[in-house]
């Protein structure tokens, strides 16, 4: 029986672990540094509520359901999926709302009613386009190994020139702006470059299919909260042999002959392979020891992190606050990418989600008030700047803010808050970065590390900063490449 070491119990490595599970050839240890699984899928306990603290709602859940589906069961049996009504509301600063469904025809009606018929119709439109990107791109740049240029080249003449369709040479902001006329809905599309932590300025446009990703295909709230798709993953994992050592830092992953050994605190294990389920820069930095010369590099430009919080919130139905509410800024949405990538501080005014989870994903609040988790995107944190932010200040400006607008009340308070240097310190090498490199420039899928590390036969990268990106679907996404890796690899 070949032994397999999983280090990090992050999305990436559960999926790892589950896409192994059933092979009796695989004797299967995942070796986690918090008392936890999930990753950045985070919760907290406050004031006898639990919360989430991380994603709050799922895209591609084929993913989940391929997952379940390899450990011997269905999706059904342990994960109930929630579509809630009113699922979206877009605020913007000139006073409008658009609340958008479950389907591209019943936003484009919401659309329709607020926007006008032609905005109605571009938004179809533009869903059209970003569907051909998707079904072009997905196979090549999501679901298979990690994308080369002599693999692209392999792929003939009339494959090359249905490349055409990922819009490769525009970014998304020149896509958008050419088939958008309204400036409303042209922030909303915008806004998808969030959703990997990239610039729309410099992402190229193949990432406008992620909009279809969420329109075209879905989105789900995880009854329970999204902490019980890791606990009901970690289960399932564990019926299936598989051994977690939680509260367990790995210090070093040494390779000696052909096999590896794993050092850490209270920890050492041998094994003939192992997935690194981490951020890059601790592989780097920390984890690579003698003979695990990777042939990696840092990334050049790593993706947003944020400022979260939770409130604690006077309760209101759910027409007054959906399951998920976005607030525009009051200036050039622009601005705020401008801040981030470019002057490298955190929005002087920026765009603010809401997630409530009640209405999200059934979770129980307290008696009178429930959990509504806030994110604000910021820059990753610089370790050669001095950090002078003041986040008690930016959070009573954020709560200036949600008052203002009426979105929670005088006496709400916050229970729970993490700052990006918080985030920074919980994932080492991360610097805070929520999804790995950001995908600014043409060549960014490209440059994205493989699941498997040439260099290092038996040691592969299951994470969102590798192939095929952050996210909870392409971070577990990249723990089943992984596996596949693996296997091939062994057989």
């Amino acid at each position: 029986m070949a032994k397999v070491v999983i280090v990090g119990a992050g999305m990436g490595g559960l999926a790892a672990a589950l896409s192994l599970c059933r092979n009796p050839s695989w004797e299967i240890t995942v070796v986690e540094a918090l008392n936890r699984a999930g990753g950045k899928v985070g919760w907290h306990r406050a004031d006898g509520v639990v919360f989430d603290t991380g994603p709050s709602l799922l895209t591609l859940p084929a993913v989940v359901e391929h997952l379940c589906e390899e450990a011997g069961c269905q999706l059904g049996e342990r994960i109930n999926l929630r579509r809630p009504r009113p699922a979206y509301r877009y605020r913007f600063a000139d006073g409008t709302n658009i609340d958008i469904g479950h389907s591209p025809e019943e936003t484009a009606a919401n659309i329709a009613e607020v926007l006008g018929e032609r905005s109605a119709r571009e938004f179809r439109t533009f869903l059209e386009y970003a569907r051909k990107i998707w079904e072009v791109a997905a196979p090549h740049f999501v679901w298979g190994e990690a994308p080369s240029f002599g693999g692209m080249l392999k792929l003939g003449i009339r494959a090359l020139r249905k490349f055409r369709a990922v819009d490769p040479l525009r970014t998304m902001d020149e896509a958008i702006c050419a088939q958008i006329s309204d400036w409303r809905l042209r922030d909303f599309f915008r806004r998808y470059a969030t959703y990997n932590g990239s610039d729309p300025r410099q992402a190229p446009a193949t990432l406008n299919c992620i909009c279809w990703v969420e329109h075209g295909l879905g989105f789900w709230g995880v009854e329970g909260g999204m902490r019980n798709l890791v606990q009901s993953l970690v289960a399932l994992a564990e019926e299936n042999g598989v051994d977690f050592r939680f509260g367990t830092p790995v210090r070093s992953i040494d390779r000696r002959g052909d096999r590896f050994q794993i050092d850490g605190d209270g920890v050492e294990l041998d094994s003939d392979a192992v997935i690194v389920n981490a951020d890059i820069g601790h592989l780097l930095d920390e984890l690579a020891g003698s003979g695990v010369e990777t042939g990696l590099s840092h990334f050049d430009s790593l993706s947003m992190s944020a400022w979260t919080a939770v409130i604690r919130a006077s309760r209101r139905p759910a027409d007054e606050r959906p399951a998920h509410t976005v607030v525009f800024p009051e200036r050039d949405y622009l601005e705020e990418f401008a801040d981030i990538f470019d002057r490298k501080c955190p929005p002087k005014l920026p765009t603010i989600y809401l997630s409530a989870g009640e209405k999200a994903h059934g979770v129980d609040g307290w008696d009178d008030e429930e959990p509504i988790f806030v994110m604000i995107n910021t820059p990753p944190v610089d370790p050669g700047k001095k950090n002078s932010m003041d986040w008690q200040k930016y959070e009573q400006k954020i709560l200036r803010r949600l008052r203002k607008l009426g979105l929670i009340d005088s006496g709400d308070s916050v229970v729970w808050r993490r700052t990006p240097e918080g985030l920074a310190g919980q994932f080492p090498g991360s610097r805070g970065s929520i999804y790995g490199a950001a995908s600014n420039g043409r060549m960014a899928a490209f440059r994205r590390p493989s699941n498997r590390v040439d260099e290092v036969p038996g040691l592969y990268l299951a994470s969102g900063g590798a192939h095929p990106g952050g996210g909870v679907p392409l971070a577990m996404q990249s723990g089943i490449q992984a596996a596949r890796e693996l296997a091939a690899y062994c057989t």
